[in-house]
């Protein structure tokens, strides 16, 4: 069929020069002209084939025309409703008018409900009694006419608002055709033969390579996509992050610890054992192992006390100090507790020990960091700057939903300087989300444990049109840093967003479970383009 009809054209061509409307071609096997969007998506595909080739040349026209519904088509064949109603009605004065039951048993209860209301209203039916008699002898069903024009012809004489009152009442719809029209290409010829694609042993063996036609070779075709390995859109917008990060100068730190103790993940960061964040309700907790290591023994006893009874400027929380409670094993919630151990590392030299940052630094790989957070030269009492990143996994114990998984990720940044304020911070903020190309932010004021002053973020979303909060900052609370041992004048800045949150907005995701888990589509990882902020 496919070569009969290319034969069709070609020998149309070769005799008329040019074909204008492929609707006048009568394709073989056929006695009327292929007029129907069908058989021109069948002549399309000879259009393709000998296009390939070069043989023909051909434009493509749009036509917009309207089919009946399956409502329509069963007026154009049985009457409008009103019609039909009106038919079931007996005359007025002829016998006994006919009951509302009556007529949805004779018609259809659809029929009746639609029908009814028309059939008044167009005068031809009337009420008699508890029944309906007919008002007119005879009726003109121009609705029934109407379909019957639109399926023949496509359109109405009567114009383009009586179209749109079909179109409303979902008795007609468009239906977008197409037709072309054609004429010779460079290769033209009325012999459908295909040229050869490749050489092969049996044509080089017999020698009728020689006078053979060769397919011309297309250079700028796309190859097949091969089916390698792709992305994650979390991985693809995590890595534009820690670059942001890295092109402010910050290192990375080693957050490869996802089991924490009580101690690292609350209790040196000032949260009290009291806090509800502690409860079974919101964290997950190991039963084997079931508690850590001790920690260093001087820094858990200066914890412990500025918990239990103050200092360094506070009253502590007046709350018994648990050991079993900081000695817990736990699934971090946070992955401040990577912070407040490098931190403490920080610490090291102001205390008078070795500094241990740098060989972490190198030991635990840091994802790739190049650098050490060091990011400048010791000053007399042992203190450094630095500026440190992460961005890894946390989990807590939620109910899961189309925003909250149990498992996400969190990007998070401290730096440690002296005499940092929060107009620092809040500079420092601006900068980092305008390079994410977020410049409409707003701050306010928040309570952490760990933190003081603290700050919710939130951006102007231009497309929900309101503010949305995208993240938590701070600075570190005093009986967080000095039992670390950092002198007063050193203060650090800390604040976090998710990364799941950056990544829905940027690819349009509104459920969170068909980004990770389960549900997610590798079809869509494969097609998901790399983010730019």
């Amino acid at each position: 069929m496919a070569e009969a009809i290319q034969q069709l054209i070609l020998n149309t061509l070769d005799k008329e020069g040019e074909i204008k409307d492929t609707r006048t071609l009568v394709l073989p096997g056929y006695k009327e002209p292929a007029a129907t969007h069908d058989s021109q998506i069948i002549i399309l595909g000879a259009l393709n084939s000998l296009s390939s080739r070069d043989m023909i040349v051909y434009e493509t026209h749009e036509t917009i025309s309207h089919v009946l519904t399956q409502e329509g088509a069963q007026i154009a064949l049985q009457g409008s409703h009103e019609a039909r109603v009106w038919a079931a009605c007996p005359k007025k004065g002829e016998g006994a008018p006919i009951t509302p039951k009556q007529l949805q048993e004779k018609v259809g209860a659809e029929t009746a409900k639609i029908g009814q209301g028309q059939a008044f209203k167009n005068k031809w039916i009337g009420k008699e009694g508890d029944g309906f008699v007919k008002l007119v002898d005879s009726i003109t069903d121009t609705t029934q006419l109407q379909m019957r024009e639109v399926d023949s012809t496509g359109t109405l004489k009567a114009g383009e608002k009586a179209l749109a009152d079909l179109r409303k009442r979902k008795l007609i719809v468009h239906r977008k055709g197409q037709w072309f029209s054609v004429k010779k290409g460079p290769n033209f010829s009325t012999s459908t033969a295909k040229p050869e694609t490749d050489l092969t042993v049996d044509m080089l063996t017999s020698g009728s390579w020689k006078k053979a036609t060769y397919k011309k070779y297309n250079f700028e075709a796309d190859g097949i996509p091969p089916n390698g390995g792709a992305l994650h859109p979390l991985l693809k917008v995590r890595e534009e992050i820690r670059n942001i990060f890295l092109e402010m100068g910050f290192a990375e730190m080693p957050t490869s610890s996802f089991v924490e103790s009580g101690f690292w993940c609350f209790d040196a960061l000032f949260v009290p054992q009291q806090h509800p964040a502690r409860e079974v309700q919101d964290t997950f907790y190991l039963s084997d192992p079931a508690e850590s290591l001790p920690p260093p023994k001087d820094y858990y006893e200066r914890v412990a006390k500025v918990h239990e009874h103050g200092g360094y400027g506070s009253t502590g929380y007046r709350a018994p100090w648990s050991h079993e409670e900081s000695r817990k094993l736990l699934l971090r919630t946070h992955t401040t507790a990577s912070s407040a151990s490098m931190l403490y590392k920080l610490a090291a030299r102001c205390r008078g020990e070795e500094d241990d940052v740098e060989e972490a630094v190198k030991r635990e790989g840091a994802h790739g960091a190049a650098t050490v957070p060091g990011t400048g030269k010791p000053g007399p009492d042992g203190f450094r700057p630095a500026k440190l990143f992460s961005i890894d996994r946390v989990f807590r114990n939620e109910t899961m939903d189309a925003t909250h998984l149990a498992e996400f990720h969190q990007v998070e940044g401290v730096v440690a300087d002296r005499n940092l304020t929060l107009a620092d911070l809040i500079g420092f903020m601006r900068v980092f989300f305008k390079k994410m190309g977020i410049e409409n932010i707003r701050f306010k004021p928040a309570y952490n444990p760990y933190t003081e002053p603290s700050l919710e973020i939130f951006a102007f979303h231009p497309q929900l049109k309101k503010w949305v909060e995208v993240g938590n900052s701070g600075m570190f609370r005093p009986e967080m840093l000095e039992p670390m041992g950092f002198p007063k004048d050193v203060h650090v800045h800390g604040w976090g967003i998710s990364l799941e949150r950056p990544t829905m907005i940027r690819y349009g995701i509104n459920n969170i479970r068909t980004l990770v888990g389960h549900k997610v589509s590798l079809e869509s990882v494969e097609r998901s383009p790399a983010v730019r902020f």
